[in-house]
Formats: C-alpha cells, structure tokens, sequence
C-alpha cells in the first residue's frame, strides 16, 4: 500500500491506479485545476503527502508543473511513454499494474532547496545534449532514474530537483551504456 495519496489526472486513470494497489486518489479533472481541488491536494501534502503521477505528454507535465507550483515538496512519479501508450492514446490508464508500482516505487521528492550539483557540462560530457541520439540517452536515463523524459534544461531541473545524487548518476550512466 502506498502512504501518500496519488494525484491523478482523471477517472482512467482512479482505475489503473486502484488495478496496481490500495491507495486514496485525487482527481485534477484536467487543465480545471479549481481552487477547491488544490486545497484537497494542500491538506494531503500536509497530512499524508502527496504523489503527482499525471500522463506522460503535454497536458500531464503542465498539471504537474501547476501542482507544484501551488503545492511545494510533492512527490513525483513519472511513467515513460512507451508504457502509457494504447492505440495511440497516451495515459496512465493504459500502464499495466506492474509499470504503474514500479513508477510509484521510483516517485522522488522535490527538493524545496534546488541543488546546483549537476551543470550543463554533466549532461554534454556524458552526450545527453549536443549529440545524435542525445535525447534517447535522455529518455532512457530518466527511465533508470525515475524523473521522466525532458529535453535539455528539463532533464537537467530534474537531475538538481528531485535530489539524484552524483552516485546515483553515475550509477545509472553505467547502466545506460551496458
């Protein structure tokens, strides 16, 4: 069971959530976002602490981004695409119950105090900007870490916010090239 309550985007996704493990939701409903939602979602980050799990696209990322904005110190879980993906309809609602816990597992804080230890100098030296293939090196690097895809200045806030450690980083580039 998972402690926090998972902020989701909408009823697809309650369900997807309910298939994977006993836990209480929030729906957003979308873009609406109305005042009364994001004080649910306040109460439960003082309360129990919150999980933002919002679909792997455009739409997802802006919720989240709002969310966090409002609602600072969330946790974040991030699902890749490819396992949100159904008939071209990306969602969490398409993840199976396995992918969905293992994103949950995965979820990371969002430090309050941002981090500088990452630079742009990490990503280039390690070809995650500036070459071919650099935003696949991005997406698979952010899968073993669990802080999603994004492109360069993203996946770089992501490295500084979500507190990943020079360890962890390490560790994870190792994996990625095997």
């Amino acid at each position: 069971m998972i402690r926090e309550i998972i902020v989701v985007e909408g009823k697809d996704d309650v369900a997807a959530i309910k298939r994977a493990t006993d836990a209480e939701i929030i729906t957003t409903g979308g873009f609406a976002l109305q005042s009364h939602v994001i004080d649910r979602i306040k109460t439960a980050a003082k309360r129990r602490g919150v999980i933002i799990f919002t679909d792997p696209d455009f739409a997802g990322e802006k919720i989240r981004g709002i969310i966090s904005s409002k609602v600072p110190g969330c946790k974040h879980a991030f699902l890749p695409k490819e396992q949100a993906l159904k008939n071209g309809d990306i969602g969490i609602e398409n993840a199976t119950p396995e992918n969905i816990m293992l994103a949950l597992k995965k979820a990371r804080s969002e430090s309050i105090e941002r981090t500088n230890e990452f630079t742009q100098n990490d990503l280039l030296f390690n070809g995650l900007i500036g070459f071919d293939g650099a935003a696949y090196r991005r997406d698979e690097l952010g899968k073993i870490l669990g802080i999603g895809y994004g492109n360069a200045k993203q996946f770089l806030s992501r490295l500084n916010n979500y507190g990943v450690t020079r360890e962890e980083f390490t560790e994870a580039m190792k994996k990625l090239e095997e």
